[in-house]
């Protein structure tokens, strides 16, 4: 038995748990709760992918034939920037979800932005709304934290090379 549906005004898909969920089940914010490996799979693929997608811009820039350290640099760093882009875009949504899950209130429209309500949450759903904050998301956003400061030190090796050369 769902405590929001009986004692909770607020609309079902702006619930805090109901967002969690939707988060969880998305195809793009599903990634933190992989395993390490799939997510670390799933990180390499796009940092590929936007190798791929930045090689024809770069190649015009900076010849291979003429430059082919800069260009490999460049190329690195395009890409990992572009990767972190969507790594922040992982982290910022858990972390909106992880706020409404552990807030005592919760905003909500019923109908549109004119009408904004605050609920206050008895201390049952507030005590299972941290719960799942701090069992559930938190190690996500940790996950997504790691692999965002792993990026930049990874990525600050061919910065400096880039002036390097």
């Amino acid at each position: 038995m769902n405590l929001y549906n009986i004692q909770c005004p607020v609309p079902e898909e702006q619930q805090p748990v109901n967002e969690y969920t939707s988060l969880k089940n998305s195809w793009f914010f599903c990634w933190p709760t992989l395993s390490n490996r799939s997510y670390n799979n799933k990180i390499i693929i796009t940092l590929l992918f936007n190798c791929l997608l930045v090689s024809p811009i770069l190649l015009s820039i900076f010849p291979i034939a003429q430059l082919p350290l800069k260009f490999f640099f460049s190329e690195f760093i395009t890409s990992s920037l572009m990767t972190g882009f969507i790594l922040i875009r992982l982290y910022l949504g858990w972390s909106y979800v992880v706020k409404r899950l552990m807030s005592a209130t919760v905003f909500y429209e019923e109908s549109g932005w004119y009408d904004g309500q605050i609920w206050v949450k008895p201390s049952e759903i507030l005590l299972k709304d941290r719960f799942i904050g701090l069992y559930e998301v938190f190690p996500l956003l940790n996950k997504v934290k790691n692999t965002l400061s792993s990026l930049s030190v990874i990525i600050s090796v061919p910065v400096l090379l880039f002036f390097y050369f």
